[in-house]
């Protein structure tokens, strides 16, 4: 095999968190630093930064996307600046990669010229997709000085430090070359198969008894995994949405032809991401960049599913509608299972007992082909949740009280760049709210670092599947007794205050009394996190007998279908609409800058979503990260406000 080697011949771009040393680098000065004596990194650079959502609807390939790199940051980068300027390594720091799943981003990097990408820690799906599509990186910082002292560095230096499974698809590079070489019989999995057993947590239950052992009929399972090690897993049901199928399907024909998928049964695609930009009160310029654009990729989803024999969700199509991680929940996910789908808040369905969660492109590509997927077992973080939340403290407030915690915050939990860790959700605390409410929990747990969240068989978890998929028994996964965990926490909701996130990151934990107050004009009830029954419920019953101040827009926009008939059948949506509120079709919307809700120029928004990075919802201003009935309570008011005082 040839030896490939990177060495310098372009610029080094250190992201910096000040931006006065940003600007100097884009204008062509190169800063003096090291691996030792350098600028404070910026922490958590997130895939809405690196490619956004506007551009993201352009198209996926690197000649596309590449002009866009880091388009906007800090009001700084220009279109197509850092290919300009001749960029070939980028320095981050912590959590890099931080948000969705979206291979795009490191497409983006590839297009801009971007030949390295080294950082003080990754996000887990964003360093599975640089080791997928190929991209070199590493955490060693140290690399950077070899080649700014001339020397060449050898990939398989870098390769080496990688975990074996990581390794094997790096050195036959990439994933989907990988998966060539293992349908042939070329080699088996890099991992044993025979093992002891020892006590497990839920998650490595649920990997152990899907662990691919390489038998010519396919079968599956060990005793036991151990945090750390890399696995190849059958996974069940796989996800696709407007943003990600017409890259999934292209790679999926470019490597493997017009053969069938695997169990296309498991397989759906969703119209949701894209199916309220077309609404008129989505404003014309944002309409004007993006509705034409995301049509294509809509019509290229619909067209390669009728090929592939996929079913497709949504508007006009022979599957319900809504945002397919609530849909995932009301009809596909079982206990038990694996579930992936190309979006980070896949971890959705880990309410029911399931291990889920969100992969790029290439990585669905490749489990489309094996009715597999690579998994790092994660550690696992165990929460238990005791006392009585007295209608006051919600999820939301809970799962931005943990992610903002310095614990999470600064990935205590983290030893090795490949860690990867999941919360096990458990206790008596659970028991008060119900599965649209505890979702929140599981969907969140990516906006801390982790790989997904997984609720332990709790009442609400029973109560839901009987109420809604009637059967004798389920294949509930519990904990051993004696399992190991990396870290426990214990909270009591009694001493949770109400809590928000601040604009630029859900980990930007504060407690609302310290910000009431602050005025608001967009208030957005929606998304995975915002827009169930539960939540509609909460809203309304904050809103009734008061008016909205004159100043703010409300846009409600429910999760699903079924989510929208159950509340117009309560009156609930005609009473929205009678306090003045927007209420749309269901969607995605406004929390990716999609529809309705979009933040206009100088407005403060309270978003009930998940995310509240800079122009995420497809306009500058600050977005602050809220509970449903704090949402209802801020709109009231005029400013960020409690509910108990409206």
């Amino acid at each position: 095999m040839t030896k490939i080697t990177i060495q310098l011949r372009g610029r080094v771009l250190w992201l910096t968190d000040e931006p006065d040393l940003l600007s100097e680098q884009l204008q062509g000065i190169d800063l003096e630093a090291s691996a030792s004596d350098h600028p404070t990194l910026r922490y958590g650079i997130n895939t809405d930064a690196m490619i956004s959502g506007a551009a993201c609807t352009k198209g996926y390939t690197p000649e596309i996307l590449g002009p866009h790199f880091l388009e906007g940051l800090d009001e700084l980068v220009p279109y197509d600046g850092i290919r300009e300027g001749k960029f070939q390594v980028l320095v981050g720091g912590q959590a890099y990669g931080s948000g969705s799943s979206r291979e795009v981003a490191v497409v983006a990097h590839q297009g801009a010229g971007i030949q390295l990408v080294v950082a003080e820690s990754f996000q887990r799906i964003f360093q599975e997709n640089l080791v997928y599509a190929g991209l070199h990186h590493t955490a060693d910082l140290k690399i950077v000085d070899q080649l700014l002292a001339g020397e060449h560095v050898d990939t398989e230096v870098l390769q080496q430090s990688l975990p074996p499974l990581f390794r094997a698809v790096s050195q036959q590079g990439g994933l989907l070359a990988y998966a060539q070489a293992l349908l042939s019989g070329e080699f088996s999995p890099p991992y044993r198969t025979s093992r002891e057993h020892r006590a497990m947590t839920v998650a490595e239950h649920l990997i152990a008894r899907q662990v691919f052992i390489g038998s010519e009929d396919g079968s599956v399972g060990v005793c036991s995994v151990v945090p750390g090690e890399q696995v190849l897993c059958r996974v069940g049901f796989r996800g696709l949405h407007e943003y990600t199928a017409g890259m999934v399907m292209k790679l999926y024909e470019e490597s493997f032809g017009d053969t069938p998928i695997v169990n296309p049964s498991e397989v759906a695609c969703f119209a949701d991401h894209f199916v309220l930009l077309g609404d008129s009160q989505v404003p014309e310029a944002v309409r004007a960049t993006r509705l034409t654009a995301a049509q294509k990729l809509t019509q290229e989803m619909t067209d390669r599913s009728r090929e592939y024999n996929i079913r497709v969700h949504g508007p006009g199509y022979e599957g319900s509608t809504g945002i397919c991680h609530r849909l995932v929940v009301e009809q596909y996910a079982e206990p038990g299972d694996i579930i992936i789908l190309t979006d980070s808040h896949s971890a959705t369905s880990g309410v029911l007992n399931t291990f889920a969660f969100g992969v790029g492109s290439t990585a669905m590509a490749f489990a489309l082909r094996t009715g597999l997927i690579p998994v790092t077992v994660p550690k696992t973080i165990r929460v238990e949740v005791f006392g009585d939340a007295k209608g006051y403290v919600s999820p939301k407030d809970l799962i931005l009280y943990i992610i903002g915690s310095p614990y999470m915050r600064e990935e205590r939990w983290r030893l090795l760049p490949t860690d990867t860790a999941v919360l096990e959700f458990a206790g008596p605390g659970l028991n008060q709210w119900n599965i649209d409410e505890l979702s929140v929990l599981t969907n969140m747990t990516v906006e801390g670092g982790m790989m997904t969240g997984v609720m332990v068989p709790c009442e609400p978890l029973r109560e839901f599947l009987k109420t809604h998929r009637p059967k004798q028994e389920w294949n509930f996964v519990e904990p051993d007794p004696n399992a190991t965990y990396e870290h426990r926490m214990s909270i009591d909701v009694d001493s949770v205050p109400l809590t928000i996130a601040t604009p630029g990151d859900p980990r930007n934990r504060a407690s609302l009394a310290d910000h009431r107050g602050t005025p608001i004009h967009n208030v957005v009830v929606a998304s995975c996190t915002g827009g169930s029954l539960a939540d509609l419920r909460v809203v309304m019953n904050v809103l009734r007998n008061r008016s909205l101040a004159g100043h703010v827009r409300l846009t409600v926009t429910p999760a699903s279908s079924g989510t929208a008939a159950k509340a117009a059948s309560e009156g609930i949506l005609d009473g929205l609409r009678e306090k003045g509120a927007t209420v749309t079709e269901p969607g995605c919307g406004a929390c990716i800058g999609n529809g309705p809700g979009i933040p206009h120029a100088g407005e403060t928004t309270a978003s009930t979503t998940n995310r509240n990075f800079d122009r995420r919802m497809g306009a500058s201003g600050p977005v602050y990260l809220v509970s449903p009935a704090v949402a209802a309570a801020s709109a009231i008011a005029g400013y960020l406000e409690d509910p108990r005082y409206v």
